[in-house]
């Protein structure tokens, strides 16, 4: 069951992101947004439900198709706390730069006070043991953090008391532990000053160049890791590919917010092309194992692949009929609209057909269609592992040239 949210917070960072465009058509659609949030300042309750999180998807589709991609993610991210995949503090973190200086003042002194209580213990250690070495050190604190599910906070006199809203935060700190994994470790005090030395000198964009190589190769080793898994389901592989539009290729600008644009079509995955056009992603499982199959010595897909093939047919007819609605309520033009099928694994396919025969033919079949293509996950998997490659070749000769220059 999904756990609609809403409340003033919302309402306020809506009513502010109107400060944040000049485009008649988003401010006309984050109008509709307060509209269903109902009450103003001061009154009780907010509008909330699936009514604002569609409210919310059409601000962010239109603010894609303006070009104002920030607006379209900030966006996106009250769609998702709408819809309770967000936490509030998350949206604080990102939009209110009080919550967020409060959030990591509290950061902070947790860090110090983490600091100081492991220089208490280390005291502690040497006065039981004078002579305990680097190992015994180690030793004592792994078996500190084996035994942290056995610690708690203090309820009787003298222990400590945290309002609900601070023990919800300490109790996602455990997700800090994943960022503190990726950091360097440095082997010694000079290393340590080195990297110290680089972060404040650091080229902000090279930073986040490099933050988005590695958040997709994540990515693509997540995605890999589902479709390996024979029993995944298509909404484990969907939910892999969400947000995710750069594996598909360049030519796509974004992953459109909304999915739906006819009362009886829901798309997997709807991207917009750079000519504001619209392209269908439709997934199905990677376990197939009639992908292709042979008949009297002659290759053909089986039935899943065609059965696949017909419903991205029957979703490019119905959204060629409705093209004139949906270009008027939505702004994305569906009469260029073109199909990607995704289906299948060579892993998985049985009766001895090989991954180059099921290639040869995938290839024969696209070559005698016009607005729909069907790709294994391997290739999609390998073309986006190649993007990668050529990303971060591109990026290292980027960085030589500016160090010789």
């Amino acid at each position: 069951m999904t756990n609609f949210r809403s409340g003033f917070t919302l309402w306020q960072m809506v009513s502010g992101a109107r400060e944040l465009t000049e485009h008649s058509s988003v401010l006309d659609r984050i109008d509709a947004v307060l509209r269903v949030m109902g009450p103003a300042f001061g009154s009780t309750g907010y509008g909330k439900g699936r009514p604002l999180v569609n409210a919310l998807e059409d601000v962010a589709q239109e603010s894609l198709l303006v070009g104002d991609f920030a607006l379209a993610q900030r966006f996106q991210r009250f769609a998702a706390y709408a819809g309770g995949e967000l936490f509030l503090e998350t949206l604080e973190n990102y939009y209110d730069e009080g919550a967020r200086r409060r959030s990591e003042e509290g950061m902070r002194r947790l860090v110090a006070m983490g600091a100081d209580r492991a220089v208490a213990v280390l005291d502690a250690l040497s006065e039981d043991n004078p002579e305990a070495t680097l190992a015994d050190a180690r030793d004592l604190f792994r078996g500190i953090a084996l035994s942290v599910d056995h610690l708690g906070l203090g309820a009787g006199e003298g222990g400590i008391r945290l309002p609900t809203r601070e023990r919800r935060r300490l109790q996602q700190y455990g997700h800090m532990e994943l960022v503190l994994r990726s950091l360097p470790r440095p082997a010694s005090a000079e290393a340590a000053r080195m990297v110290g030395d680089f972060l404040a000198d650091a080229d902000a964009g090279l930073l986040a160049q490099l933050l988005e190589l590695k958040a997709r190769r994540a990515g693509l080793d997540a995605l890999r890791a589902v479709v390996e898994d024979g029993t995944s389901s298509e909404s484990a592989l969907q939910a892999r590919l969400k947000n995710q539009e750069w594996i598909f290729g360049g030519a796509y600008v974004a992953e459109l917010a909304r999915q739906q644009y006819t009362a009886d079509t829901i798309l997997d995955i709807p991207l917009l092309r750079g000519d504001g056009s619209l392209h269908v992603v439709e997934l199905k499982r990677a376990n197939i194992k009639d992908l292709v199959i042979r008949r009297s010595g002659h290759l053909m897909l089986g039935a899943a692949a065609h059965h696949a093939v017909s419903q991205a047919q029957n979703y490019l007819r119905t959204m060629d009929e409705s093209r004139e609605a949906i270009l008027a309520d939505h702004g994305v033009d569906t009469r260029r609209a073109s199909a990607t099928v995704v289906i299948g694994h060579p892993r998985f396919v049985s009766g001895g057909i090989t991954p180059k025969e099921i290639a040869e033919t995938l290839r024969t079949y696209n070559t005698h269609a016009a607005r729909i293509e069907v790709i294994t996950y391997e290739t999609l998997l390998e073309s986006a592992a190649r993007m990668l490659a050529l990303v971060s070749a591109q990026r290292d000769r980027d960085q030589t040239e500016g160090t010789t220059a």
